[in-house]
C-alpha cells in the first residue's frame, strides 16, 4: 500500500528538529489515511486525529518559540496562520466526535492539503532566516535549541 503523503527533499525546510516534526505530521496523516482505507472504524480514525491535533498543538509551539527566540519577522502573521490551521483542525475533531461529519477521503484531502501547502508555501518563508539565525541545519536539533535556550 502506498503512502497517501510522500515525504520529500521539497518538504524539508532545512531544519532538522522541524522537519522531523514535520515527518510525524505526514506519518499520523498515512496512518489515518490507512485506517480509513481499511475500515478501522470511527473510534480507531477519531483516536488518530486527537494524536494529530496535540501533535500540532505541540508543533506549532516550538516553530513559535523558535521564531520568537530568533526574532522573526513574520512571526506575527505566522502565529495567525498557526491559529486558523488548528482551530480548523479541533473543529474537524469535534465533528467527528459529534458524528456531524464522515470521517472520510474528504476530510483526507483536506489534511493533505492542509500540511502539504503549510510546509511549503508558510514554513519554506522562515527556512532561511532560521538557518542565517543560528539554526544550523548540520547540527543534531537538540544542540542548537540548547544553545538558543543557553541550556
Amino acid at each position: 500500500m502506498s503512502e497517501f503523503i510522500n515525504w520529500t527533499g521539497e518538504l524539508s525546510v532545512g531544519i532538522e528538529e522541524i522537519d522531523e516534526q514535520h515527518k510525524v505530521l505526514v506519518n499520523l496523516i498515512n496512518k489515518m489515511h490507512t485506517a480509513i482505507e481499511e475500515h478501522h472504524g470511527s473510534d480507531v480514525v477519531s483516536e488518530i486525529l486527537s494524536e494529530l491535533a496535540d501533535y500540532t498543538k505541540i508543533h506549532f509551539a516550538v516553530e513559535e518559540s523558535l521564531m520568537r527566540i530568533l526574532g522573526y519577522p513574520g512571526y506575527e502573521d505566522h502565529k495567525e496562520i498557526h491559529d486558523e490551521l488548528l482551530n480548523n483542525v479541533l473543529e474537524l475533531q469535534k465533528k467527528v466526535a459529534f458524528g456531524k461529519t464522515a470521517i472520510s477521503f474528504e476530510l483526507m484531502h483536506f489534511l493533505k492539503s492542509w500540511l502539504s501547502k503549510h510546509i511549503l508555501e508558510e514554513d519554506m518563508q522562515y527556512s532561511g532566516f532560521f538557518v542565517a539565525a543560528g539554526a544550523k541545519p548540520e547540527l543534531k536539533s537538540k544542540s542548537w535549541i540548547k544553545r538558543l535556550w543557553g541550556s
